[in-house]
């Protein structure tokens, strides 16, 4: 019997795009994949500090996985990847439970080795180091998808917000080469992709090291250009980074989504300067004006975090008057909480309390429901371009698909119509999703 992996991955869209490497350099050694941790020889914990409590998840979780493994006499060797071992690095071997590996989220590259010195040596092996060099092999990467794919176009952050600790686990901002990302679109779309979904902390701050003319704006029309793509998404953009030219790719090129994610993290000055946005909200508002005026029918989503150090109520109302005038279609929100080296963390107390932090967010959640509702409850009637990516979470005999402004419509159809783009008729508005009859199976090329 060959040998098998394990892969367990949280986070972020990018996380869920380096296990997607991951898979492909275990799968390059004669490793094969495995759903069952128990029986694997290489369990890899892909791991996201974004919040509260990743570190306490993490050894809780490594703690299960040497219970399950305890009666075998080969018991696996266990690597811990992603921000909680760039974070961590060999701090990680220092508790009871610890893993075999660590490695950075620099060093995907190094894991194959570092689990072949680790099983030779039965010593703990890390390598957490910076790499400038962002190339990923083509076919380094086992696409976990069936309809979409992710292309990661920076690594790293330079805005250094006062709260986020992806500075100090992704590094500073590196930019993949327009060639590199386009050969990677392209081989995507041979493996039947047709939506590509480009990522980087600062998606929008893009510009190509071997081309100068090459911006964001322009990555975003040459990926739509390539034969067979016929949709293109991207996260997470900065609000100071949305230029008119970018506003104008959104309105005029057909394989560009309209939808535009746009964390705003609070709605008052005094908290913006905080935590570093480097905006107003005032700025903000102009710019969603401008969004629903230059682009029409855009959907909006955004991340919020409420208590954030000092946060006084008037200022949590002004988070809430600007979610009012903002009207999202779809929010991130979260309470706030400390992270390791970042600026809030040495300069801030963390001085509203838990119980206070929960009214807020159960505040927002509910305004945001509400006018969430207001948005879904428009739809109905409506004809809309849906991408067909599954089964129906609710309901296992249905379809599920997202519309260009990236909401989840489901409606029956048969399995073959997954990986298609279909026209839906809507037809009942659901709290999170649409409910809708597919009136046309097959419109490649509609929005």
């Amino acid at each position: 019997m060959g040998r098998k992996y394990f892969l367990e991955t949280s986070g972020c869209q990018m996380n869920f795009h380096d296990g997607e490497q991951l898979s492909a350099r275990l799968e390059a050694e004669g490793y094969e994949r495995t759903d069952r941790e128990h029986a694997a020889d290489v369990v890899v914990i892909n791991t996201c500090s974004v919040r509260e409590r990743a570190e306490e998840k993490l050894y809780t979780r490594l703690g299960e996985i040497r219970e399950a493994t305890a009666h075998r006499v080969d018991r696996p060797v266990i690597a811990v990847t992603g921000c909680v071992a760039q974070q961590e690095g060999a701090t990680l071997f220092a508790r009871r439970v610890a893993p075999d590996v660590v490695i950075g989220t620099q060093s995907v590259g190094q894991l194959t080795a570092a689990l072949v010195e680790a099983r030779a040596t039965r010593r703990p092996v890390v390598d957490i180091q910076p790499h400038d060099d962002v190339s990923v092999p083509l076919g380094m990467v086992r696409p976990s998808d069936p309809v979409r794919a992710w292309v990661t176009i920076i690594e790293g952050c330079n805005e250094f917000c006062a709260f986020c600790v992806v500075p100090y686990t992704r590094g500073h901002e590196r930019m993949r080469p327009v060639s590199h990302i386009l050969a990677e679109v392209e081989a995507a779309v041979r493996s039947g992709r047709h939506e590509v979904q480009l990522l980087g902390q600062i998606v929008n701050h893009y510009q190509a090291p071997d081309d100068p003319e090459c911006d964001f704006p322009d990555l975003l029309r040459r990926v739509s250009a390539v034969p067979g793509v016929w949709r293109v998404r991207f996260a997470s953009p900065h609000p100071r980074h949305v230029s008119q030219r970018l506003i104008d790719v959104l309105r005029e090129v057909p394989e560009v989504c309209r939808h535009l994610h746009m964390p705003v993290q609070s709605g008052s000055n005094r908290i913006l300067r905080f935590m570093r946005r480097r905006y107003t909200r005032e700025f903000y508002l102009d710019l969603v004006e401008r969004l629903r005026r230059d682009v029409p029918g855009i959907a909006l989503s955004t991340d919020v975090i409420v208590g954030f150090p000092t946060e006084s109520e008037s200022e949590f109302e002004e988070t809430l008057d600007l979610v009012r005038r903002a009207r999202y279609h779809s929010m991130f929100s979260f309470k706030y909480s400390p992270r390791p080296n970042t600026l809030a963390l040495k300069r801030l107390p963390d001085d509203v309390s838990e119980a206070e932090k929960t009214r807020r967010i159960m505040a927002l959640q509910a305004l945001q429901k509400d006018i969430q509702g207001e948005w879904f409850d428009s739809a109905v009637g409506r004809f809309e371009a849906v991408l067909v990516d599954g089964v129906s979470r609710r309901r296992g005999f249905e379809l599920a698909g997202r519309t260009s402004g990236n909401t989840v419509v489901n409606f029956p159809g048969p399995s073959e119509w997954i990986g298609r783009l279909v026209g839906v008729r809507i037809t009942a508005a659901a709290p999170n999703s649409l409910r809708g009859k597919v009136v046309s199976p097959d419109i490649r090329g509609a929005r």
